[in-house]
């Protein structure tokens, strides 16, 4: 695998405009905290609390999940995004990133600080097992043990910070790169959605099975005036959090109350 040292500056300039990722110094804030953190038990719980006050949840479990959102936005899309549209792998490992929080009254900011900007190109005709080294230490190695970890100490489903990771991955592939590539890119753009959510083996994932295949099912229309949307399987429980207590437009509980099913 052949590596260079730094993305070219539009790269790097619209990865942190777009996707608050960033190299500076650690702040002092008192919710910062580095990825590998999340891991152990007491801190990760630790972390949760004081987030359940910033975003003023009812519980430790509904924080969870609004952070597994926020969490999986600022990793896996830059990281899938260089991969895809640049052909560059950005080395977002769990003990390479810090999870930077600045609490404020209106809103929750936050952005993922590499200690360092690592970046990795594929050998000529190896593409896929490159790609399999980006996604299994993105996966594999970060993200799946930071859910198991949020799950246990937040007693929320797995599935449920699996989907939220689902909704990004297909935003990301469906919307904002279907509107921006062309040529290669968008050859790669096929390729590797399809690729990450259904060829793609469990292992690469650290899971039994791979777990965007689940979610990625057909869509459907929710009204004539309406484009079809996928719904999702599992609630995120943001009506919780929301100002005005209504579900998101896709959430399951919603659309199996209209359809009358529990």
């Amino acid at each position: 695998m052949g590596t260079i040292n730094r993305l070219e500056a539009g790269e790097w300039d619209y990865l942190t405009k777009h996707f608050r990722i960033c190299e500076s110094p650690p702040s002092n804030s008192a919710v910062s905290i580095p990825s590998a953190d999340l891991l152990d038990e007491e801190k990760c719980a630790a972390y949760l609390d004081q987030l359940t006050g910033v975003l003023q949840s009812p519980s430790r479990m509904v924080t969870a999940s609004m952070f597994s959102k926020r969490y999986a936005f600022l990793t896996v899309v830059p990281g899938l995004y260089a991969m895809t549209m640049y052909n560059k792998g950005i080395d977002l490992s769990i003990g390479s990133s810090h999870l930077e929080t600045s609490p404020d009254q209106r809103s929750w900011l936050s952005h993922i600080r590499l200690g360092r900007l690592h970046v990795s190109l594929p050998a000529a005709g190896k593409r896929s097992e490159w790609r399999d080294r980006i996604a299994n230490s993105l996966f594999a190695e970060h993200l799946a043990p930071i859910w198991r970890s949020v799950s246990k100490v937040a007693n929320v489903p797995m599935p449920v910070l699996w989907e939220n990771t689902a909704v990004r991955l297909f935003s990301l592939y469906e919307k904002r790169m279907e509107a921006e590539a062309g040529g290669e890119a968008r050859s790669r753009m096929h390729e590797d959605f399809e690729y990450l959510t259904g060829k793609a083996p469990a292992s690469l994932f650290g899971e039994t099975r791979n777990p965007f295949g689940r979610f990625y099912g057909g869509s459907r229309a929710v009204s004539a005036s309406k484009p079809s949307v996928r719904i999702r399987k599992t609630c995120c429980y943001y009506y919780q959090v929301s100002t005005d207590r209504e579900y998101c437009t896709v959430c399951p509980k919603l659309h199996y109350a209209k359809d009358g099913r529990s």
